[in-house]
Parts: structure tokens; C-alpha cells; sequence
């Protein structure tokens, strides 16, 4: 079998993306999807097959405050986990919220196992997923709204509010209200969270390595055409280049379609619909100041929690999609430290890295308020490039639209959009992650290549010669 990827940016990993702070190697970030955790078996079944180095996802946090997590709904912090005791966290948690931690977990596992169906016979592969939902018992889930379906569960609202809405807000961008329950309650399987050394793209580099694959990169699709005779042709384009065809046996579209910007003709049998996706702000940036704790109005001997995660404040009613409330902010983490030596100095300091997720970017106003900076003159509009390179010596800011807006929904896209036409984004309104398109990636290749095996002329119990491309 002979395949081709075409990619449009000049690198693979698409929404993987690792960036190198202070343009060096040897400090790789990510930019995008950054953790993957132990019961998402694709992607660490090809981690251990591909031989990369898997390493514990916060492995690099300084550790230089007592509490590695704190939640913050705009006006205090409601609850935060220790760094050590592990049994002092239980203890807090089950104080606090009484038996929802515990109605919590037995969910969460509940919810994992009947995902998992989806993994092995008699539900894999699956040509439907909506199909395939009905059978593993998931609709009552992906119907609900989070709020709702934990409600229906027995979970407390303050646990809800407090704990699993922060996870889904530094998660997916969203509150309880909005997201649907399936991707709610998902949220909360983090055990073994970990990541790839050098970055997760790795993972996806090292596949296609190793199934030889010819990729193009910088080559954008602007076209795909269902001919008579079976095959499909793809015209694409090398940067700005003239257009160049090439025909196939089957093509995969690994991605939204929405967003591809691809003319199918004639038209497909089954078209995905277009559905909204978060706008996320992803800002990256090191500093030599620590997160001052007086913008959160902690007393400046105390030091503020290495993540902060939000919520929304008891009796607050989002007024829109992107409301993310008091807070103005989706999550704050502490990634690491680095070694910086500034231009004009001969001395090595000690520069922290910040990754922000926000509703809207940054402004400068707001960099320097949670470094504790004294405000200049600048304006409303300034932007953290305009602060000084002594208080910010690297930054990166990107805009992703990096997963649907998870409404409930009880039906998902078709798997086959046309003879010869896949379609591996439909998963994302289900359960949006690298792992879930790992497994329609999978998915999509097994009834590949049971179609072949349909159509392919057996003779004495062994397969015909032939070549197929894809």
C-alpha cells in the first residue's frame, strides 16, 4: 500500500504543535494539544511501539509553592491541592464536597469502561458513530448538558461548579451549562497524565515514518474529485505553485472539513455539518517574575499556586458561549524554568514560562498586572509585545480553533461521506482529543481495508496480487 499526507503548514502534528522557548531547543513547549493520560491506549501503545521517551506531563514544574493547584473563581480561591500529602487533598476534598469526589470517580470509571467498547469487537470498527454510541450506552451522556447529567448522577453543584467545571474550562474552553456530559465527566480521567519528550507531535511524525508514507508539506488540497471508474483525484497546491493532480484509490480527510477549504465534486453522498469551534487564545511567555499574589489578593509573602484553574462564582448566569466570567481567564500554568542570559548582561537569571489560555488575548495591561508590574502609560490596546524585554524576554501567542463547541447531540457525522471518501473529524462533537482521532484514524483504516477485502478476488485462500493507494 502506497500513501500519500498532504499537510499545509510546514510541519506535522497539526494542532500538536511544540515551540522552543527562547528560540532553544533544549526548552520545547507546546503550543497545542500538550497531555495525553494512561487510558488512552493508542496513543501509548504507539508511544512504547514508536520508542519515544514518555515522561510524567509536569515533570518540569519548579515545585516552588506549597499548592500545585488552585481554582479561582474571580474574587477567591475555592479550593486548592497540596504538592505533598496526598492524603491531606482526599481529606480536604471529601470535607468540603462529601460524597461527590467519590460519586465522581465511580462515574468517571463507569463512563471510561463504556467508552472503551468502542475499541474491540463487536463495535469496532464501527461504520456508525452514531450507531456505536447507542450501543455503548453513551447517549444518555452526549444528550445532557454537563451540568445536567451530573445533577441526574447525584453529584453536588459545588463539586460540579468548583472542581469538574475548572477541568472543563482549562480543558475545552467551557462551562457546565454548555458542555455536554459525556465530555464533562471525561475530563476527569487524569490519571497518568504524560506527554512526549521533544513533544507530542513526535508520536505522529514517528507513524508515518514508520508506515513510509510520502509526505508533502506546505502542499494545500484544494480539491478532491470522485471519477467513474472508482478512484479519486486530488489537486493540490506546493505553496503558491500551479496546481498538480494526483489519483488515488481512497482519500482520508483527517481534519474539519469546514475548515479545509476543499471543492468536492460531485458533491458528497453525506456532508459534514458545519458546527461552531472555540476561539482559543493560547499566549506562552517567560519572565523572571513569579505570579504576584496580590493580584489575587493573597498577602505578598505567599506564594500563588503553580496552575490556576477558574470557575465561575456561585448564582453567576453565563451570558454567552465564550463567558468565561470574573476571572477574564481560562487557566494560568507554570510550565518551568529556564536559564536566560539578557543581551546587555554577562549573569544567567532564572526566567519563568507562563501558558495562558483566555476567551480573548492578553493585554499588556493584564501581563503586568499578574507579574506585578507598575502600570505605564501604555495603551488599552497594548499587547505583551509592548511590554519591556527585561519583564518578558520570549512570547508566543496563538489563536486555535482547537475543538468544537460541545453541545449535546444525539447523532454524529458519517464515517463514509462517499464511495471512496473518509472522514475522521466527525469525533470531535463526540469527545474531542488527539486519543478520539487515534481512534477514528484506526477506525477508518479497519473498514478500509475490510472494503478491500470485500471486493478482492480470493484464490486458493490467498489474496490476488495488487497495489492500492491511498
Amino acid at each position: 500500500m502506497e500513501i500519500t499526507v498532504y499537510e499545509r503548514e510546514s510541519y506535522v502534528g497539526g494542532r500538536s504543535t511544540t515551540v522552543n522557548v527562547l528560540d532553544d531547543p533544549a526548552y520545547p513547549i507546546e503550543l497545542g494539544a500538550s497531555i495525553f493520560v494512561q487510558v488512552n491506549y493508542n496513543l501509548v501503545n504507539a508511544s512504547r511501539d514508536l520508542g519515544l521517551t514518555v515522561r510524567s506531563a509536569d515533570y518540569a514544574r519548579p515545585r516552588e509553592t506549597d499548592e500545585s493547584i488552585g481554582i479561582w473563581d474571580g474574587s477567591q480561591f475555592v479550593f486548592s491541592l497540596k504538592n505533598t500529602y496526598s492524603w491531606w487533598n482526599i481529606g480536604r476534598l471529601f470535607w468540603r464536597y462529601g460524597l461527590a469526589p467519590l460519586r465522581t470517580q465511580n462515574l468517571m470509571k463507569k463512563i471510561v469502561g463504556q467508552f472503551l467498547r468502542l475499541y474491540e469487537e463487536p463495535l469496532f470498527p464501527f461504520s456508525s458513530l452514531s450507531e456505536a454510541a447507542v450501543a455503548a450506552e453513551l447517549l444518555n451522556a452526549t444528550s445532557s448538558s454537563g451540568e445536567a447529567f451530573l445533577h441526574a448522577n447525584d453529584i453536588g453543584s459545588l463539586f460540579a461548579r468548583e472542581i469538574i467545571q475548572a477541568s472543563t474550562r482549562v480543558n475545552y474552553g467551557q462551562n457546565l451549562h454548555l458542555i455536554h456530559g459525556l465530555e464533562s465527566i471525561v475530563c476527569m480521567a487524569t490519571d497518568g497524565a504524560v506527554s512526549i519528550e521533544g513533544g507530542n507531535w513526535r508520536i505522529f511524525d514517528a507513524a508515518l515514518s514508520a508506515s513510509h508514507a510520502h509526505v508533502n508539506v506546505n502542499t494545500t488540497v484544494v480539491g478532491i474529485t470522485r471519477n467513474d471508474d472508482g478512484t479519486v483525484q486530488v489537486s493540490s497546491k506546493l505553496n503558491a505553485a500551479s496546481t498538480s493532480e494526483e489519483t488515488f484509490d481512497e482519500v482520508v480527510v483527517a481534519g474539519p472539513l469546514q475548515y479545509s477549504g476543499i471543492s468536492i465534486s460531485p458533491s458528497l453522498d453525506h456532508t459534514p455539518d458545519k458546527i461552531p469551534y472555540v476561539d482559543l487564545h493560547v499566549t506562552l511567555f517567560s519572565s523572571p517574575h513569579r505570579i504576584a499574589p496580590q493580584y489575587f489578593g493573597l498577602d505578598t509573602n505567599v506564594r500563588v499556586p503553580e496552575t490556576i484553574l477558574t470557575t465561575l462564582p456561585e448564582d453567576f448566569s453565563p451570558e454567552n458561549l465564550a463567558d468565561v466570567g470574573p476571572s477574564g481567564f481560562w487557566s494560568i500554568s507554570t510550565l518551568r524554568t529556564v536559564d536566560h542570559s539578557p543581551v546587555d548582561s554577562e549573569e544567567t537569571q532564572r526566567h519563568y514560562v507562563y501558558k495562558i489560555f483566555s476567551p480573548e488575548r492578553p493585554t499588556a495591561e493584564f501581563i503586568a498586572s499578574i507579574l506585578g508590574l507598575e502600570k505605564d502609560a501604555t495603551s488599552s490596546n497594548a499587547t505583551i509585545g509592548d511590554l519591556s524585554k527585561s519583564d518578558i524576554s520570549w512570547f508566543r501567542e496563538k489563536l486555535w480553533n482547537p475543538y468544537p463547541v460541545l453541545y449535546p447531540r444525539v447523532t454524529f457525522e458519517d464515517t463514509l461521506l462517499a464511495p471512496g471518501v473518509w472522514y475522521t473529524g466527525g469525533i470531535e462533537s463526540f469527545i474531542s482529543t488527539m486519543e478520539t482521532s487515534a481512534l477514528m484514524g484506526r477506525n477508518v483504516a479497519t473498514l478500509m481495508f475490510q472494503s478491500w477485502q470485500k471486493h478482492v478476488r480470493i484464490d486458493d485462500g490467498a489474496f490476488s496480487d495488487g497495489k492500492s493507494e491511498l
